[in-house]
C-alpha cells in the first residue's frame, strides 16, 4: 500500500528508511524529518510504501516552476518494483493538482537508474548537473563528485503513458550509430563523437568499482562527464538508453 504521510512518527521512519538505504554520516543527510513536515504543511508530497506495518519505499517532492513538482528523494528495498509504484503513486498525485511534469535528477553513472528513469519510466534527460552536490559523503557514493543528469517526467507524454502501462520505452539505433564512449571492462574507452547518433556508455557496476578501483570509477566520471555532458551542452538530444548499458545522443541539425 502506498498513501501519503502527515505524522511525525511517519516521516522518523522515512528519516531511518533513508538511512539504511544511502548510508548518511550524521551531518550530511539531504532531509530531515522536521524538513518533511514542513513541506507536507505547505502543502507538498510526501509518501510512504507499506508491506503491512513495514515500511518499504518512501518518496518527498516539492512544487518547482511551471506546474512542476521536483521529486527529491525517492528510495524504496530493491527488486520489488516498489519504486515503480511509488512514481506511479506520486504522477497520479501530480496530476490531481493539475502538475503537468514532475522532475529529479539522478547519477548518470548508474546504469538500472539510467534504465529505470528513461526505459522504464520514459523520461527525458534535461540537463547535464556537474558535481550538483558537491563530494558526498553517504556510504554509497563514497566521496564521490556528484554529477547529476536533470530528468523531465511529461506526465501525459506518449511514451510516459505507455510506460505507466509496463510497455518500456526503447529508442531506435540506427545502424550508422558511433560509440563515443565504450565498455573496456573496468575502464571507459573513448571513440567517436561525429556521428549523428552517439552511444555513450556507463559502467557495469559503478557502486562496486567505488570501492574495489577509485582510480577508475574517477575514470568512469570524468569521461562520461567530457563525453555525456559535452554532447549536452552542445544541444544534442538524450533519446533514450539502451541494451541497459548506453546512453544514446541524438545531435541536433
Amino acid at each position: 500500500m502506498i498513501r501519503e504521510l502527515h505524522a511525525n512518527e511517519e516521516f522518523e521512519q522515512v528519516d531511518a528508511l533513508f538511512e539504511r538505504i544511502w548510508g548518511f554520516e550524521p551531518d550530511s543527510r539531504p532531509i530531515s524529518a522536521g524538513l518533511m513536515r514542513a513541506l507536507t504543511h505547505a502543502g507538498n508530497y510526501v509518501s510512504g510504501a507499506f508491506d503491512g506495518d513495514r515500511m518499504v519505499g518512501a518518496s518527498v517532492g516539492f512544487f518547482g516552476q511551471d506546474s512542476t513538482l521536483h521529486s527529491q528523494n525517492t528510495g524504496a528495498a530493491a527488486g520489488r518494483g516498489i519504486g515503480f509504484e511509488l512514481k506511479l503513486h506520486q504522477r497520479l498525485w501530480a496530476l490531481d493538482r493539475g502538475i503537468s511534469r514532475i522532475t529529479w535528477t539522478y547519477d548518470p553513472l548508474v546504469r538500472r537508474n539510467a534504465h529505470f528513469n528513461l526505459a522504464k519510466l520514459g523520461a527525458r534527460p534535461a540537463e547535464y548537473l556537474p558535481n550538483f552536490y558537491g563530494v558526498m559523503a553517504d556510504a554509497v557514493n563514497h566521496g564521490d563528485e556528484s554529477d547529476r543528469i536533470l530528468a523531465v517526467w511529461q506526465l501525459t507524454d506518449p511514451r510516459v503513458e505507455a510506460a505507466v502501462r509496463r510497455v518500456p520505452y526503447l529508442p531506435a539505433v540506427p545502424e550508422d550509430a558511433v560509440v563515443g564512449l565504450g565498455d573496456d571492462g573496468d575502464r571507459p574507452v573513448e571513440g567517436r563523437t561525429d556521428g549523428r547518433v552517439v552511444l555513450v556508455a556507463v559502467p557495469e557496476d559503478i557502486e562496486r568499482l567505488r570501492g574495489v578501483d577509485p582510480g577508475a570509477a574517477k575514470a568512469w566520471r570524468h569521461a562520461v562527464r567530457d563525453v555525456l555532458g559535452g554532447l549536452m551542452e552542445e544541444g544534442a538530444t538524450v533519446t533514450g538508453f539502451c541494451r541497459k548499458t548506453y546512453y544514446v545522443v541524438e545531435r541536433n541539425t
